[in-house]
């Protein structure tokens, strides 16, 4: 298992988040963006991040070296599902298919309930099996599937969502 090392995200880190972010978008497994995003576009999105309850964090390795952001974000935005929040993991190529995401996982799973989360999940495109694998090796099942519910270049593509009750673990 690496070892990694987590912070709050802060202002100056929303470029590296977004390039991070952006090495996805060409692959269509990861995200439903079909075009980069920008620094501007993203800092509605940053706001949402509240440390301690809804975070974003960087993920450094033993070398000090950013190796990617998780986030945390409100289901739904109302109040009943306080308790509910989707993960988001995305890490940089060079470190990805080495053990990483499944530490920063475990990691976020684990911060679950000093965050007030009870119920965490998952939107990940049906294609993308090495995302449904790692998350479902963690205990996650998949609680729905949106079928040919996003296009990627020409192609429709379904979504799974996958839960995980944490305060069950």
């Amino acid at each position: 298992m690496p070892q990694l090392t987590y912070r709050d995200a802060t202002l100056d880190d929303l470029p590296l988040i977004v390039s991070i972010y952006n090495t996805t978008i060409e692959g269509r497994m990861v995200t439903a963006d079909t075009e980069m995003v920008s620094v501007d576009s993203r800092l509605a999105w940053f706001a949402e991040h509240v440390p301690g309850t809804r975070p974003l964090w960087m993920v450094y390795n033993a070398q000090e070296e950013v190796v990617g952001w998780v986030s945390f974000q409100d289901f739904y935005g109302r109040p009943a599902y306080a308790a509910t929040a989707e993960i988001s993991i995305y890490l940089h190529p060079q470190h990805r298919g080495r053990g990483v995401g499944k530490a920063v996982l475990d990691y976020g799973i684990n911060a679950c309930p000093s965050l007030g989360i009870k119920t965490l999940l998952a939107f990940i495109f049906a294609h993308n099996a090495p995302s449904l694998k790692l998350f479902q090796q963690a205990g996650f099942a998949q609680w729905a599937l949106l079928p040919h519910i996003a296009e990627l270049d020409g192609i429709e593509r379904s979504l799974a969502i996958l839960g995980l009750r944490v305060d069950a673990k």
